[in-house]
């Protein structure tokens, strides 16, 4: 097992699909391997080093970039689908037989897709600041998230004070010990985004978030036991959504965080972490 932390990890790649994707894996412990999908617009970068090394003490923990994202070759896809179909295919060429997974904010949604899809592979499934298909103000984001999204920030990463905390003094300084965690990295960090992933991702998002009829049918089809966390207050993916999952999903429980944005789990790492391993062994 690999003794790198998630600042350290080298960025490897692997075939899938006639494209090669980058991924980093590290960890030790009997867990099950424990793979990642990541939210709009992120990379491998946008990961928190606090939650990330927490997790891999008792197990191995796999992050990529999917298809056109980044350091992945390709063309960002533009449906939940075929994020997932990659995802499964990610995972197929790793050699990997069952896993845990962690999907994020719009890497939730790819997420749920992929233990509809797949399910003698996913063994227990956490969803993270998450909601079903055509759920409540999926479809696109609010007035308040596109001003967010408008402004220029210096450094830029600085939006994610915004859009993923609070704006209470406690959640700033939170966000700001984790912006300061994410940018521990400083050798070969993830190149930043093309132009075509904020529409492709844009277009997946408003797609799985368009309400037809039976829209959340689907779910009572995820048998595996499901962990769903999500902020007080998220602006990203409204908090209803998380309680809609929940009351859906035959086998889930749901966390919600106070004074909690959509960055919910950067918050209080600490604290999601152990209720991760918890729920992963069986005890919660």
């Amino acid at each position: 097992m690999s003794t790198h932390t998630h600042v350290t990890a080298p960025t490897q790649y692997i075939q899938v699909k006639g494209n090669k994707l980058a991924y980093r894996r590290y960890g030790s412990g009997k867990g099950l391997p424990m793979v990642f999908m990541q939210h709009f617009t992120g990379t491998m970068d946008n990961w928190d080093p606090a939650v990330m090394d927490a997790l891999a003490k008792d197990r191995e923990v796999i992050i990529f970039n999917t298809t056109g994202i980044s350091s992945s070759e390709g063309e960002p896809k533009n449906n939940t689908a075929a994020i997932a179909s990659d995802a499964a295919a990610f995972i197929d060429a790793l050699g990997l037989q069952q896993i845990d997974l962690l999907g994020f904010s719009m890497g939730s949604f790819a997420a749920q897709q992929l233990t509809l899809d797949r399910p003698e592979l996913v063994r227990k499934l956490i969803l993270v600041g998450s909601g079903p298909r055509g759920g409540e103000g999926l479809d696109t984001f609010s007035p308040l998230v596109w001003d967010i999204l408008s402004r220029t920030y210096d450094p830029a990463d600085e939006l994610l004070l915004d859009t993923f905390f609070t704006p209470s003094e406690a959640s700033q300084q939170a966000g700001r010990r984790f912006l300061d965690r994410i940018r521990a990295r400083v050798e070969n960090r993830d190149p930043a985004i093309s132009d075509k992933v904020v529409p492709a991702q844009l277009a997946a998002i408003t797609a799985w978030g368009t309400k037809h009829e039976g829209s959340y049918d689907y779910l009572k089809e995820i048998k595996v036991p499901v962990l769903i966390v999500s902020g007080h207050d998220d602006i990203i993916f409204p908090t209803v959504n998380n309680y809609i999952l929940q009351q859906h999903l035959p086998d889930a429980q749901l966390i919600i965080y106070p004074d909690t944005n959509h960055g919910s789990i950067y918050q209080y790492p600490e604290l999601f972490v152990i209720q991760v391993n918890l729920f992963l062994k069986g005890i919660a």
